[in-house]
This record gives C-alpha cells, structure tokens and sequence, in this order.
C-alpha cells in the first residue's frame, strides 16, 4: 500500500518539477516511513528495490519519455540489478535517490541510482532494463535509441557495466 501512495505523490510532484530530459539526473526526495522497516529498525533491503522503480518512474515521467513509450505500446521491465548498501537509514530521516541513465547497449538499457543522505551515499545500485510491448515482443535497441533521438557522446556503458551484464545474463537454453 505505501508504494502506492508514494507513487501517487510523485504522480502528482511531477506534474509541478522542473521537465528534465532522459540522459539528465532525476532527484527523488524520500522519508522512511514506519512500513519501510524491518525488525531491525531500519529501511527493509527489499523496500529499497520498490524505491528504485519510484525513481526510475521520476525520471521517465519528468523526462516526457514515459508517455512516449505509452505512445508506442512499450513498457520497461528490470532484467537484472545489483544493489550494495553502505549505510541504513532509519525512521524519519529524509534522503533522496538520484537516477541517471548510463548507456545501452544491444539489448538492454542501464541507469545507476543512489541513494544519498546529508550528501553521503547510503546504497547504489545498478539496473539493466528491457522494453516490450503490449502487443507482445522485444523492443530492439536501434528502435529504442531511434525513440530517445540517439544518445549523448558521453554515455558510452562503461566496460563493468557490460562485463556485469554478461555475467548475470541467463540462457535462453538455461532450465
């Protein structure tokens, strides 16, 4: 249920935040609520995932890149993350999520998002993300990148990104 609610927040945040473009940083601001807790008094490692999809929603929505996607019948779906934690966050306290795309490659697309607190990093994670569509298939990457008018000469993966990926990626023989 808070998932919801934060989502309807943003819904309605965005609509008054600053437009960004897809390759720019999204700042998502947060307070730890009571439900994103575990026994241990801290933020739960599995609310932290339901946050990233929060921020990435941020992202496409201010960017405008969400309702072009709506457009053309495609929706994202995370294939793969990893995700390290460095510092906990606690009840009350307010920190932000920075999401930020750092390239494609010829299959999916990757973007990085930290968490920070007071300027300092609480967890960042890295997420690489497919797009279908509704009627049923693949979006290729020379479609996508064709969607977004190209990217950046600066947002070339980096090699450990592409290294990650191919490590992490199941066979389509896998059982």
């Amino acid at each position: 249920m808070n998932l919801y609610f934060r989502l309807l927040l943003l819904r309605l945040r965005t609509r008054r935040a600053r437009p960004l473009s897809l390759w720019d940083e999204a700042r998502t601001p947060f307070r730890v609520t009571l439900t994103d807790l575990d026994p241990l008094r801290h933020v739960n490692n599995g609310k932290y995932l339901s946050m990233l999809d929060l921020g990435r929603m941020d992202l496409m929505l201010r960017s405008g890149f969400w309702q072009s996607l709506t457009d053309r019948g495609w929706y994202p779906v995370v294939a793969a993350q990893t995700i390290t934690y460095k510092r906990s966050l606690t009840l009350g306290q307010r920190f932000e999520l920075v999401t930020r795309v750092l390239g494609v490659d010829e299959r999916s697309a990757y973007m990085e998002q930290t968490f920070t607190r007071r300027g300092a990093v609480v967890a960042r994670a890295v997420v690489q993300a497919r797009f279908l569509r509704t009627s049923g298939g693949t979006v290729s990457t020379e479609e996508l990148m064709e969607a977004l008018g190209g990217a950046p000469e600066d947002r070339t993966l980096p090699a450990w990104v592409h290294d990650w990926a191919g490590a992490v990626r199941i066979s389509s023989t896998a059982e």
